[in-house]
């Protein structure tokens, strides 16, 4: 639920309980209604047929430029592809995800250290940290955090999102697009979009949380064997194959053949003075 133009807004119906079970297969032992619209968060890939204004998206930067960011550093940077044309190539560029096409809205958030640079080769100041690994991090950190929180504002407002990690398949491609300088590297996209009433999108199932939180030192059991089985029933749902589990699909996600071209980031990012020590 949020507020938009001082009323209620309903991007998904689901209350607490509902989302709880959907994402873990039980019913929750308690109740928190305020958190409700988190849970129900899934990636939305078909839009109605409504714009959003610009002046919603420069509210939701707002929120993005709001979010926690490294020593108040701010290595993170957004464009918007609204020209056709352009969008058409990033789309290609992004393994040609239709969702990438059919946004009303697409933004590309990148690790950006070229401003910092510039800004400290102004005053004197010599930015031989920004070769460090550690601040590449921070670049990174600071997008995905900024990313988050427009998600978070844009769903209160009834929006749907999608994010694009396909960004990333192409460097180059992306980076002669975009006309990106040295020290700017495209690390997801993000499509905004009211949903389609007609296709909606379903919450997916997530790992039980004695899965992904521990007490106090890591648990190095799995616990996976209970989501494997959970999620036959989404998969059916959405027509694809029951009897291979996450661990087998995420297992093959998890090779070097389905890097889709990222296999070379690591060389890339050294060339555009990202990583150097």
């Amino acid at each position: 639920m949020g507020g938009q133009g001082g009323r209620t807004v309903a991007l998904f119906d689901e209350g607490f309980a509902e989302s709880w079970e959907r994402r873990y297969g039980v019913a929750p032992a308690f109740t928190l209604n305020e958190v409700e619209r988190f849970l129900t968060h899934r990636s939305v890939r078909r839009y109605a047929d409504r714009p959003i204004a610009e002046e919603t998206v420069a509210a939701l930067i707002a929120a993005a430029q709001s979010a926690a960011t490294s020593s108040n550093l701010q290595l993170w940077s957004v464009i918007s592809v609204q020209d056709a044309d352009r969008r058409a190539a990033l789309a290609q560029l992004c393994d040609n995800q239709k969702q990438v096409l059919a946004a009303p809205w697409f933004l590309a958030f990148l690790a950006d250290h070229h401003r910092l640079r510039q800004a400290a080769l102004a005053v004197g100041e010599n930015p031989t940290g920004l070769d460090y690994t550690e601040f590449f991090l921070m670049a990174a950190i600071d997008a995905a955090l900024a990313g988050e929180r427009l998600v978070c504002a844009a769903e209160s407002l009834g929006i749907g999102i999608c994010y694009i990690g396909a960004l990333r398949n192409n460097p180059a491609g992306v980076k002669e697009l975009l006309e990106l300088p040295e020290g700017v590297f495209g690390l997801f996209g993000l499509c905004l979009g009211y949903p389609d009433p007609e296709r909606p999108a379903e919450i997916k199932p997530r790992l039980s949380q004695e899965a992904v939180w521990f007490r106090e030192t890591y648990d190095r059991t799995p616990r996976t064997a209970e989501y494997d089985a959970r999620m036959r029933s989404f998969y059916e749902s959405q027509r694809m194959k029951g009897d291979v589990t996450w661990s087998m699909r995420s297992g093959k996600r998890a090779d070097d053949y389905h890097l889709t071209g990222r296999e070379v980031l690591l060389e890339w990012l050294c060339s555009q003075g990202f990583n150097r020590r």
